[in-house]
């Protein structure tokens, strides 16, 4: 069992209880009129910590009312929910424990909800002391005093500058770190050194690390502000102040990995590169295969290798550097010496490594994902036409003015070595007219329905072969069908259905990918991703994806798909290539939907030309339509499924009203009796002795203590059922539909 597991079956009792009754301080945004709506963690705060000490944190989530287990992929992260003085759980506080030997690094946090499990949030660990930003530092007077070393977890606010204060001592070297993209903040982070006046001395407008080395003894000032001023919750960071002797190599910090380092590192790579780039030499010479190690440093670097090739030799080459984290965009030109040595003569040009599939191009029609599985990296085929002399030339395409140290590289050049990688994410398509998002999809799945992964590959060194995928660890009543990229293909569609009467549960589940390489068996691991930020609207804001850890997988029972559609048999279709097959499908509906007609489409391997058929929202059953002599498959067993988008009328958790509504009816019978304790006190204080008045007194202040908590409480209760009855009323949400998968037989005619 994974650590999430372990956790949850400790506290799985929570969220079948949860379940049933739902509090009404659900955080559903107006703005999201797409996807129904899912469990989303947003932020912790503090959002890090040090090892071996217990803190309390703030989260804030989506689409949570009461947030429940607070989980970490790493078991040494221990989470408890923070106690009132009368024993309950403050919502959205957690006390959290981090273990003496939990190493320092970056961990996936995730909170257990009503809906099920959220998307996953970073949390960090180091072993500097901890200090929280006090409000109002935003000016040079009320300035932060760090201590050197420490780091300060802050939010920058709006239209504004955090002000920093460290004793610096001449002659030392000081690393200023502002890790924020890192973390999942989106906080693109200004750092700015100045003297105890606050007038500039450095800045680093375009990263988040500031090599500074003190000319002065005495007071200087720390400014963090965002590029071009944004701020708020989403815009985190932590501000990182240690000392470093003069000549230490600049530290890499530990960072998120965007969705394009899926494809790196290649199997079998060994943890060190073999040779490393002799920065003093011009041209160096290598043979053969080579894995060298490497940097764009300084600004407008070229870095040269030579060696002998011969005539009908090929060789794969690859470069990381983007995928390792670095701000890069590698280019390579491979040349042939002339046979006189007067020139050197092209012989290809590598570049970046294509997207498995094509990307959105824009936020408003659905022509690609919003996720790009390609890099700025290079792999490419280099064959030897002719027996020779060759050189690689390898530059930062952009790197004319990126004087970084830390822009590392990695240049392989090898034979072939067939193989591949691949990466899944939530589908996305084209809803409501045209609106696009970008958002989280955990994989919270309602009871009765079919959620769908896009599943994407690189191949490497010209393999091509047909990838298998199996899940293992599901919970009870999901099943996973789809399970293979067909050979030649980038994608695959990989889809979950939670059965109509599948019980609430949570899961880690492990997806492998596995192919026939010559005579070996190959399996990977598959690789999630997910959106940092949910954003409705790709137009507003760059979305940005990266990979996760792990695949937690839930049901939740307490919300059911807004409508089913399955066959009407658990059984085999079967048609001759040519004909038309009709699969007779019956509908499960739960809500009302804006218009009565679906319009659906066909997913499943070589299936995606048969023409689109429409099916009714008001009608019990419908007939699914494949015509065989458009899509021309080969005679074989397929597993398919239908989808469209519709507009369902959606009610958030309407169950909460009644259970308000009984919140406040007893609220109130407590504030009627409360009301006549305060007029008897009252009528008895006016006919007491003068002796006994003084006790009578204190009854009364009592008493009327107690009345104004029971309406302060009646009031609040009143204003909360207001809210979620509010938040229940129907609004229009666009939603993905996806039938539960068909399996398909079509035999040659």
């Amino acid at each position: 069992m994974t650590s999430i597991d372990v956790q949850v079956a400790k506290k799985i009792q929570w969220l079948i209880l949860a379940c049933s009754v739902a509090l009404g301080n659900a955080a559903v945004s107006r703005a999201q009129s797409v996807c129904l709506p899912l469990p989303r963690l947003l932020s912790i705060s503090p959002m890090g910590g040090q090892v071996g000490t217990s803190f309390d944190v703030t989260i804030a989530a989506e689409n949570m009312e009461e947030p429940g287990p607070l989980l970490f992929e790493n078991p040494a992260i221990q989470a408890t929910a923070k106690l009132d003085a009368q024993g309950k759980p403050i919502a959205n506080q957690y006390t959290l424990a981090i273990a003496h030997d939990c190493p320092a690094g970056l961990y996936e946090a995730r909170v257990l909800g009503r809906l099920g499990i959220s998307s996953a949030r970073i949390f960090s660990v180091g072993k500097l002391a901890e200090v929280v930003q006090a409000p109002g530092n935003t000016t040079l007077a009320n300035a932060i005093e760090l201590k050197v070393p420490s780091v300060c977890n802050a939010v920058v606010s709006t239209r504004a500058i955090d002000f920093y204060s460290f004793e610096a001592v001449q002659g030392k070297r000081y690393i200023i770190q502002c890790s924020a993209r890192g973390i999942d903040s989106k906080l693109d982070p200004v750092v700015i050194v100045g003297d105890s006046r606050g007038t500039d001395l450095v800045a680093q407008r375009t990263g988040d690390t500031l090599d500074f080395v003190a000319k002065t003894d005495g007071k200087h000032t720390i400014k963090i502000h965002e590029l071009t001023f944004k701020g708020g919750p989403g815009y985190f960071y932590r501000l990182s102040i240690e000392e470093l002797p003069i000549d230490a190599p600049m530290p890499i910090y530990p960072s998120t990995r965007s969705v394009s380092a899926f494809s790196w590192p290649p199997t079998g790579l060994a943890i060190e590169p073999s040779i490393a780039e002799q920065e003093e030499v011009l041209t160096q010479s290598i043979s053969l295969p080579a894995d060298i190690s490497g940097r764009f440093y300084p600004a407008a670097d070229v870095d040269s290798y030579e060696f002998d090739a011969q005539a009908g030799q090929t060789w794969w080459i690859e470069v990381a550097s983007e995928r390792l984290g670095r701000p890069t965009d590698p280019s390579l030109i491979v040349q042939m010496q002339n046979p006189d040595r007067s020139g050197w003569l092209d012989v290809i040009e590598l570049n970046d490594i294509s997207s498995p599939m094509k990307p959105s191009s824009n936020g408003y029609a659905y022509d690609g994902p919003p996720f790009d599985g390609g890099s700025t990296d290079i792999l490419g085929k280099l064959e030897i036409k002719e027996t020779g002399h060759y050189r690689l030339v390898l530059s930062d395409l952009f790197g004319g003015t990126r004087k970084d140290p830390r822009n590392v590289y990695r240049l392989v050049v090898r034979p072939a070595q067939p193989d591949f990688c691949v990466v899944a994410w939530g589908l996305h398509m084209e809803l409501r007219n045209g609106d696009r998002n970008a958002l989280s999809k955990p994989l919270a799945l309602r009871a009765g329905s079919t959620v769908a992964l896009e599943v994407v590959t690189v191949r490497r060194d010209g393999f091509d072969g047909e990838i298998a995928l199996s899940v293992e660890g599901l919970p009870t009543g999901v099943a996973a069908q789809g399970l293979r990229i067909p050979a030649g293909k980038m994608r695959g569609v990989l889809l979950l259905t939670a059965a109509q009467d599948a019980p609430q549960g949570i899961s880690s589940a492990v997806i492998t990918a596995t192919a026939k390489i010559g005579e070996q068996t190959i399996s990977h691991p598959m690789q999630m991703a997910q959106m940092v930020w949910p954003i409705p609207d790709a137009w507003s804001e760059i979305p940005s994806p990266r990979l996760v850890s792990g695949i937690p997988v839930s049901v939740t029972t307490s919300e059911l798909a807004p409508i089913t559609i399955a066959p009407s048999e658990p059984r085999v279709y079967e048609a001759k290539l040519g004909e038309t097959l009709k699969i007779p499908m019956i509908h499960s509906l739960r809500s009302e939907f804006s218009g009565a007609v679906l319009q659906l489409k066909t997913m499943g391997p070589g299936f995606d030309g048969n023409p689109q058929f429409d099916v009714s929202l008001t009608a019990s059953s419908s007939e699914a339509i494949i015509n065989l002599a458009s899509v021309k498959p080969p005679p074989g067993e397929y597993t398919v499924a239908f989808y469209g988008s519709a507009v369902a009328k959606y009610r958030y958790n309407p169950l909460a009203i009644s259970v308000t509504e009984n919140e406040l009816k007893k609220a109130q019978e407590e504030q009627q009796r409360a009301a006549e304790v305060l007029t008897q006190k009252t009528q008895a204080l006016a006919s007491i002795a003068a002796e006994q008045k003084s006790a009578a007194e204190a009854e009364l202040a009592e008493a009327t203590k107690k009345k104004q908590e029971v309406d302060a409480q009646v009031t609040a209760v009143q204003e909360k059922l207001k809210r979620i009855t509010e938040q229940a009323t129907p609004r229009d949400t666009a939603e993905i539909i996806i039938s539960e998968p068909v399996n398909v037989r079509v035999l040659a005619p």
